[in-house]
């Protein structure tokens, strides 16, 4: 004999469909390991698909669960900080463009799901000064300097340091490079 269908809940529940389409939206190709760049990695669909789009699939998928794994300038979009998806862009070539040329700066693609990597200063890490986790720079929605600095470290994460945009890493690069 076949059990009947229970009939006590007749609402679909839709959070899963939404939570893969999300999932999907920001998954990064398997090429990412080999990435030196942010614009490396810029082939998701969250990257490539109409702003509106993204930014109405986000919407959606956060209204359910709260915070979820996006990309930073993709936050400060829907907060209405940052103008568009291509400003971040630039922001983030700009610092590529920046520590991409300087050494001991090394890009790592593999950030927590949806962000858009960072960069470390590996002399800072196992210099004299012993840390083993070096000085990071990462792009953040937290403000709108757009650039956050994790102090080289070696136990507890220290808090991070708000840098005032592209002029302000730059005019600080030397402070952030001195730890080794």
């Amino acid at each position: 004999m076949i059990p009947q269908a229970r009939t006590e809940n007749t609402q679909p529940r839709l959070e899963p469909m939404l939570d893969l389409e999300w999932s999907q939206a920001i998954e990064l190709p398997r090429t990412v390991a080999s990435a030196t760049r942010p614009s490396d990695i810029r082939r998701a669909w969250v990257h490539r698909a109409p702003e509106d789009l993204v930014v109405a699939l986000y919407r959606a998928s956060s209204g359910m669960h709260g915070e979820i794994p996006a990309p930073w300038w993709l936050r400060a979009v829907v907060e209405g900080r940052l103008e568009s998806r291509e400003l971040g862009f630039r922001i983030e070539d700009r610092i590529a463009g920046l520590l991409g040329r300087r050494p001991g700066w090394e890009f790592v693609p593999w950030a927590a799901d949806g962000e858009s990597g960072y960069w470390e200063f590996m002399p800072s890490e196992r210099g004299a000064s012993g840390h083993s986790i070096p000085t990071t720079v990462l792009n953040t929605s937290r403000h709108d300097g757009w650039i956050d600095v994790l102090p080289a470290h070696s136990s507890t994460t220290p808090s991070p340091i708000a840098v005032a945009g592209f002029a302000g890493l730059r005019s600080r690069l030397g402070e952030f490079e001195a730890v080794r």
